[in-house]
């Protein structure tokens, strides 16, 4: 063998030997400090069939080869929310996040977890910047960040990770008191992973132990004292893989890949000046969300929750309506399948995402925030048309309103049963649609804002909400929105 190979086997002998000692060493001191001071912990359990609802596999900046997806990853999917309640804070939700984002070891303890940056600036923290975050171990975990807010930061794991998925941290205040939370959902990395996270439950603890204590510094950083036990509630989703939004029928999934290869059913020229008198349906639903301060949206109020939800498509009520699709591809280009519920049956529609509005617009004399994304049907659609969903701030008054406008018309059906059946019901149908998405948002948001993010819409049947149609011809003359 040659000097440079003996060279490269001693350093790699010495790498090994310096991360076992770091481990046992490591987990030694971890034991101990857990032991002697450990922190107070209330836990909550629960285990939920079907997929995990979001938000999960959010885009991430940057090249997609480093990224480790939950599909990528080993068992059920798990989303893991770390609290706790601080009382005289002498900081803001911004400041102690700008002090966490620039230094992330201020709060981390450090004999079990060290954030090592290794891409972009010291002293800061940017959209793409990359650590590793040592552990006592070998597993230590490298990670991108995926979004950086001035209440939150979120991190996405990279290859190598023990985990597979995101973790967000985000600060906000709730009457006197200020809330910090840590927020995952993510997969095990790998089968070996998984077996010390699940039945030996070492990683699981240690994971624990850690977010815990750096909760506890955070509170301490704030200048303020934790209210009670740092809350930790973990639900279990065995169900879900984390491929794509969810699953579904061994048809919908060969649908879904097929997708790509499907043209649009209309040409966007016809968009171009339609309405009633050129055979097409617009129309135009909202609902009021609640009120900010004039001026740009406010950081974590209704108009960034209704945001996010509008992103993940997690208004449309999915007794109605489901869809699927795969969140790692970026919003920009995805194609969606949707699939359909009525008496019992199913029915399949494909649309493509046409185009993502982030921007502030002056609309009939008055300057309104935006963001939002419209889809256009693909082959096979009983209609055709283009539908947009968007989240809305009038600057000028605060008020926040949810929209959804589409413009629409019938396909052509050959199949005379289902012809007939969308002659019947369609409009009703996608007037209902309107109408759940309009409640299911206004309560989702609601429930955000009251509940921290954990909350969920009712299942029961939506209050009334106004709907208004700026043109609604006979049934018998048009089709309805393309829902």
């Amino acid at each position: 063998m040659s000097l440079a190979g003996l060279l490269e086997r001693a350093y790699t002998a010495l790498l090994a030997a310096r991360s076992a000692l770091r481990w046992g060493l490591g987990g030694v001191v971890a034991s101990w400090r857990y032991l002697r001071h450990a922190v107070d912990i209330e836990r909550e359990t629960e285990t939920r069939r079907g997929p995990d609802t979001g938000p999960v596999d959010r885009p991430v900046p940057g090249g997609d080869e480093e990224l480790q997806p939950r599909e990528e990853g080993a068992g059920a999917s798990l989303r893991r929310r770390y609290r706790v309640r601080v009382r005289d804070a002498a900081m803001s939700p911004e400041e102690l996040i700008d002090a966490l984002a620039r230094d992330p070891n201020r709060a981390s303890p450090l004999e079990v977890s060290r954030f090592v940056k290794t891409k972009g600036r010291l002293g800061e923290m940017a959209e793409g910047d990359e650590y590793v975050v040592w552990m006592p171990g070998p597993w230590n975990g490298p990670v991108r960040v995926a979004e950086r807010r001035p209440r939150s930061f979120r991190l996405a794991t990279l290859q190598g990770h023990m985990e597979a998925g995101e973790i967000e941290f985000r600060a906000r205040e709730e009457g006197d008191e200020l809330v910090v939370e840590i927020e995952s959902a993510a997969r095990s990395g790998s089968v070996p992973f998984l077996l010390v996270y699940g039945p030996l439950r070492v990683a699981q603890e240690m994971q624990l132990h850690m977010w815990a204590h750096f909760l506890e510094r955070a509170a301490a950083i704030a200048g303020g004292e934790a209210t009670g036990p740092v809350q930790v509630r973990t639900v279990r989703f065995p169900d879900d893989r984390g491929e794509p939004s969810r699953r579904g029928s061994r048809r919908a999934m060969r649908m879904l890949e097929r997708l790509q290869d499907r043209r649009l059913n209309f040409d966007p020229a016809e968009l171009e000046g339609a309405g009633p008198e050129t055979g097409w349906l617009v129309d135009d639903h909202s609902v009021a969300l609640g009120t900010e301060p004039p001026g740009p949206p406010v950081p974590g109020g209704p108009w960034e929750v209704a945001r996010d939800l509008v992103r993940d498509y997690r208004f449309a009520d999915p007794r109605l309506i489901e869809a699927i699709y795969h969140p790692t591809e970026r919003l920009e280009e995805r194609n969606m399948l949707l699939q359909g519920h009525f008496l019992g049956m199913r029915f399949l529609f494909g649309v493509r995402v046409a185009a993502v509005v982030d921007e502030t617009r002056e609309i009939d004399g008055r300057e309104a925030r935006l963001w939002g994304w419209s889809y256009r049907t693909l082959e096979g659609h009983l209609e055709r048309g283009q539908m947009e969903f968007e989240a809305l701030k009038w600057l000028d008054t605060g008020e926040v309103l949810f929209r959804i406008r589409a413009i629409s018309q019938k396909a052509p059906v050959r199949n005379p049963v289902v012809r007939w059946g969308f002659h019947v019901f369609g409009r009703g149908l996608q007037l209902r649609f309107a109408r759940l998405a309009l409640a299911r948002m206004r309560d989702m948001v609601a429930a955000e804002l009251a509940g921290g993010g954990e909350a969920r819409a009712a299942e029961g049947g939506p209050a009334a909400v106004p709907v208004e149609t700026t043109s609604r011809p006979d049934d018998a003359d048009a089709g309805g929105a393309a829902a």
